[in-house]
């Protein structure tokens, strides 16, 4: 199973995805910095999937610029990767599992265990 995470690019500070003010949303190519940042790519047709040291990382391409955008990932480097571009470019991270940001200056304070024990529940039914 995958940890689904969505990345934003906003004038605003978010808090909660609840109260995004979409007017401060700012369109991102948000595949283009996933190319120039990751070596390491497979394509095919619209899907990615970026191969790096104990993680990988899946999305979908799109044509235009978009505000946010979500991601799969396998393995917690992936977020550590994420966080490194984040903070590169700005952007705010929004974790599915917990419904909450992730703090990028503490990103272990969030996500990777709550997945994990969310995903050791979910196997056990």
């Amino acid at each position: 199973m995958s940890w689904d995470i969505v990345l934003f690019n906003s004038r605003q500070k978010i808090t909660s995805v609840d109260e995004v003010d979409n007017t401060q949303l700012e369109a991102t190519d948000f595949c283009a910095a996933f190319e120039s940042h990751f070596s390491q790519i497979i394509k095919d047709g619209d899907h990615r999937e970026i191969k790096g040291e104990d993680f990988t990382i899946d999305y979908f391409i799109e044509e235009d610029k978009v505000s946010n955008k979500i991601v799969s990932l396998y393995g917690e480097n992936g977020l550590f990767e994420l966080v490194e571009l984040a903070k590169k470019y700005n952007w705010q991270i929004f974790d599915t599992g917990n419904g909450q940001m992730i703090d990028l200056e503490k990103p272990t304070n969030h996500g990777y265990e709550n997945f994990q024990g969310y995903l050791r529940h979910v196997l056990k039914k």
